[in-house]
């Protein structure tokens, strides 16, 4: 039977204004809207862009300081650089396409090119004050989601030049969210390391940075170094690199202060400026993966008009540093080999560390060579015979894909499990990895073991991280096990494997735990999901004392159609994160590691059992 086609007439096309197509497209401007629980949030990043605009001050020379408040709900930012041209205060925070980064010669290495930032801040928020002091006189003016309620007049003033901006994020937009002081605090430290001189005062804490990104690494690395931090500083380009003992290689890599999370040109570059330096001072023809094992590196380039691949800016495509300059892969290439080369012939205990790591890498590979090749023979009869992915159509490692950020893959347990998740998913971005039985604890093995281990290497292959992150193909890596016993165990099994082999994945923010829906509470009329005993306790009394409950044993027992709520738009993620401070290796020796008696000890000794009272 054909379907009928939908009407389509004058009446189905709108014209939409500038906030309204911010508030109904707020993933554009800012990422997705979040609760203030993860770096990447929205509301996180409205604190971010009104930063962003003191820093290109700071970049161009006017204000060496930044005040930020955060009291409840309101946020204020001030800077005391050079202040909005007074005629223009309005148009800069509520005219679209309008402000000074146009103009190459007003802010030539800033982060914000297309004046979208701070528009998107007033139009999100339930209040917005602007106030720019400059030529000892005020502008001030006041919106509501982005509409103009009242513009003052200009008069004088003797505050010190610059902007301040206030706001108080829309609830309307940003649902029961709030400000997370450490998550501020880290972003802050990091505007701090990438802009040596510049004082941000965060309610009443001070971060500053003498030591620009060799700081930074020294506040990153938590496992023993190989070699001291290898530091080096120009105008517009600074890295520094050293090399641990874990698995896999790490990079947090910067464009005009801008943390590109995703990499890019600048990054990809800094990668191969090295590789070519430890070819040519060590006169031999070294493999890639060989200098990658256990590096840890982090690269700062200030660039002309940076062209990102999404508003938020998480990814460089930019191809040339100025408008008539080199391609910035060129330029970064060169510059990291040849100063790297230099630095290596200066410093001889350095070069001899480095080479030492890259030996001991090149006999890891050489012994995991033979394993390797059964292991893929192994993923071609898996690939043939056997069930365990089901795969989606788009992938992350498709970047002209325009829903590579959707792309997700649940890792579960059982075929009952999987079997609803795969009924219920959405075949586009959404791709199911069924495990077999309780994964290997694989703390303290080597990774040889991984490839031996048919669960953890078809895992490992489905990824496509065998050899890094290069070719991930899923944006979120989703544990998703039953709530029980069992299901924490499998979980725990699973952050063990990725936090030792694979710890990028995690300090990317690619790894999540999915929340499922522990009771099923619901009479004639109404059924309401509870994800704890308190949620359940608040349904029973909602719906009455004569509900039905249903205690959820496992996933498997949860219908498709449940399901396709519970991973659909409205699902509820937990980010695994790599915390400042956090040891790896120890939080994976106590929790893992052979040290039953303490962890029994702490059990027991943090162990609360109270009454449930359901009337």
């Amino acid at each position: 039977m054909s379907q009928a086609i939908p009407q389509y007439t004058e009446d189905d096309v709108r014209s939409l204004d500038w906030k309204e197509h911010i508030r109904t497209r707020p993933g554009m401007y800012i990422g997705k809207l979040g609760d203030g629980s993860h770096t990447e949030d929205g509301i996180d990043g409205l604190v971010k862009e009104g930063v962003d605009n003191c820093v290109d001050e700071f970049l161009m020379g006017a204000g060496k300081k930044i005040d930020i408040s955060i009291e409840g709900k309101a946020v204020t930012v001030r800077d005391y650089g050079r202040g909005i041209p007074l005629g223009k205060v309005i148009d800069c925070v509520a005219r679209i396409n309008t402000g000074a980064k146009y103009d190459e010669g007003a802010f030539y290495r800033s982060v914000g090119l297309n004046g979208v930032g701070t528009k998107a801040v007033n139009a999100l928020s339930q209040s917005f004050i602007v106030e720019s002091f400059r030529e000892g006189k005020v502008k001030k003016a006041e919106f509501e989601q982005g509409i103009l309620i009242r513009e003052h007049t200009l008069h004088t003033t003797k505050e010190r030049p610059g902007t301040l901006i206030r706001f108080v994020p829309d609830p309307e937009m940003f649902k029961e969210y709030r400000f997370e002081p450490p998550l501020i605090e880290e972003r802050l430290w990091r505007y701090a390391y990438l802009n040596r001189g510049l004082k941000l005062n965060f309610n009443g804490m001070v971060f500053s940075s003498d030591n620009g990104l060799r700081d930074l690494l020294e506040n990153e690395v938590d496992e023993a170094k190989r070699y001291p931090i290898i530091h080096v500083v120009s105008d517009d380009i600074e890295y520094a690199l050293t090399r641990t003992d874990a698995y896999g290689e790490s990079y947090l890599s910067f464009v005009n202060g801008q943390y590109t999370i995703d990499g890019g040109t600048h990054q990809a570059a800094f990668r191969e400026g090295a590789l070519k330096a430890f070819k040519e001072f060590f006169n031999s023809d070294i493999e890639a993966s060989d200098t990658r094992g256990g590096f840890f590196g982090a690269v700062l380039v200030r660039i002309h008009e940076p062209v990102f691949e999404s508003q938020t800016k998480t990814r460089l495509g930019s191809t040339t540093v100025t408008k008539d300059g080199p391609t910035v892969r060129t330029w970064v290439v060169d510059f990291v080999r040849d100063t790297l080369v230099k630095f290596l012939h200066k410093n001889p205990k350095t070069a001899e560390a480095v080479r030492a790591k890259i030996k001991q890498n090149e006999k890891e590979r050489r012994d995991l060579a033979g394993i390797k090749k059964l292991a893929r023979e192994r993923q071609k009869k898996a690939n043939v015979h056997n069930k365990k992915l089901r795969d989606s159509k788009v992938h992350f490692n498709e970047p002209r894909s325009k829903r590579r950020e959707e792309t997700q893959l649940f890792i579960t347990e059982g075929d009952s499990a999987s079997g609803s998740l795969t009924k219920a998913r959405d075949v586009e971005t959404q791709a199911i990895f069924a495990l077999k039985g309780k994964p290997l604890n694989c703390f303290g093995l080597s990774k040889k073991i991984v490839y031996q281990n048919e669960e953890l290497n078809l895992l490992q292959h489905a990824l496509g991280i065998e050899d890094g992150l290069d070719n991930l193909r899923y944006n979120q890596v989703i544990v998703a096990t039953d709530a029980d016993v069992d299901g924490m165990h499998i979980r725990l099994l699973l952050l063990t494997f990725f936090l030792q082999f694979f710890p990028e994945l995690v300090r990317k923010g690619h790894l999540h735990i999915l929340d499922t829906p522990l009771f099923r509470v619901r009479n004639k009329k109404k059924t309401l999901y509870c994800y704890d005993e308190q949620e359940k306790i608040a349904a029973v009394r909602k719906l009455g004392a004569k509900a039905e409950i249903t205690r959820f044993k496992g996933l498997g027992e949860i219908s498709p159609n449940e399901f396709a709520a519970f991973i659909g738009e409205e699902k509820r993620l937990e980010p695994v994160e790599i915390h400042k401070g956090m040891l790896v290796k120890d939080v994976l020796a106590y929790y893992m590691g052979k040290n039953t008696p303490q962890r029994r000890e702490f059990i027991t000794s943090n162990l609360v059992m109270e009454p449930v009272d359901l009337v």
